[in-house]
């Protein structure tokens, strides 16, 4: 099967591009300019050029395959022009599905977010659930306008399923989208103690192992135009460090920190942000995400796709084996970034 990957270079994206080679596909890449083609040397990969905004790269490179993930996203906290969220999440999905269509592509897999759905409330958060609150963040907001879109042309006869993630984390490059693990690795140093508030907010977190595994499953089996929550345990903050501290061995003695402090932080880190382009550490509307809950289900995934998730302790474990400096032979660009605060560690990015 020949597969075409946008977004490849992404946390997802790389271990989703090895898996697929290790499976025996033929593997076709969107590439930018700007693209970090260094985790695909020496594998049998068919890079193109372009983005996911210039349909007519789209429309070369999706030219005798037979499947598509998009991954392709922008996932930061913040942009300098908040427009694009909205291109390059609506636009370019809208983009990748014309180019499916006019090249007769079979399956598009469309990666999405569990936060589209909006906070819990009492009880996990399922797929058939209806959003009843504002949107927090525009990511959140163009994210659920991409499915929207996703949606409009399933119902005009394309095959496209959508995935939504939750807080995922494990080995992996470690970006703004990987900002769980950027966390781990700051308290194994010593270098995090802080909990937002009681520490009772709960979040669900997806092993990235079992992530790549579930985008496979939806090419495979999902149902057109239906959404897939991709997830793991639910637990608090409290339950996130307790069991990292008993994984690791390392007991860190932490620091609550009031909603009003954060908040005011936020406000000064927004403000920092339109006045001087200065990259925020946290904005006042992801804060509002970190306070809230954001329990899940993949109750229909394991049903419908054969999703299984790794229990959590065990995937810290892994995680936190992977971060260990002698099992990391070599430590990559983001990694030597780790050294000083990252420019953002959203340690609950969803």
């Amino acid at each position: 099967m020949k597969i075409f990957l946008t977004g490849a270079t992404g946390f997802i994206g790389i271990p989703l591009t090895h898996f697929l080679i290790g499976l025996g596909h033929s593997i076709r890449l969107l590439s930018r300019p700007t693209s970090d083609l260094t985790p695909f040397a020496g594998l049998p990969v068919e890079v193109r050029p372009g983005n996911v905004l210039d349909q007519g790269s789209l429309s070369d490179a999706l030219r005798g395959c037979d499947a598509v993930f998009h991954l392709a996203g922008y996932a930061k906290n913040w942009a300098k022009d908040p427009g694009t969220f909205f291109r390059i999440n609506v636009l370019g999905l809208g983009n990748v599905l014309k180019a499916a269509r006019r090249n007769n592509v079979p399956r598009t897999v469309f990666t999405s977010t569990s936060v589209t759905f909006g906070p819990s409330s009492g009880r996990p958060v399922t797929e058939s659930d209806v959003r009843s609150v504002a949107f927090f963040t525009e990511y959140e907001r163009t994210k659920y306008l991409a499915e929207q879109e996703a949606i409009r042309h399933v119902r005009s006869g394309l095959d496209v399923v959508m995935v939504n993630p939750t807080r995922v984390f494990g080995p992996g490059v470690l970006t703004e989208s990987n900002s769980v693990t950027k966390m781990i690795h700051l308290y194994l140093c010593g270098r995090w103690r802080l909990v937002l508030g009681s520490g009772r907010a709960v979040a669900n977190y997806a092993f990235i192992d079992d992530v790549v595994k579930g985008h496979w499953l939806a090419l495979q089996h999902g149902r057109p135009g239906e959404k897939y929550i991709l997830g793991g345990d639910n637990l608090d903050y409290e339950g996130f460090f307790r069991t990292l501290a008993s994984v690791s061995g390392c007991r860190r003695r932490m620091a609550h920190v009031p909603p009003q402090l954060a908040l005011a932080v936020s406000k000064l880190e927004a403000l920092r942000a339109s006045r001087f382009g200065h990259y925020p550490l946290i904005t006042p509307s992801w804060l509002k995400t970190f306070l809230a809950n954001w329990a899940f289900s993949s109750e229909k995934a394991q049903r419908e796709l054969g999703y299984r998730a790794t229990p959590f302790a065990r995937a810290v474990e892994e995680t936190v084996r992977w971060l260990r400096p002698s099992q990391m032979p070599q430590r990559s660009a983001d990694h030597e970034s780790l050294d000083r605060f990252p420019e953002s560690v959203h340690p609950l990015q969803v």
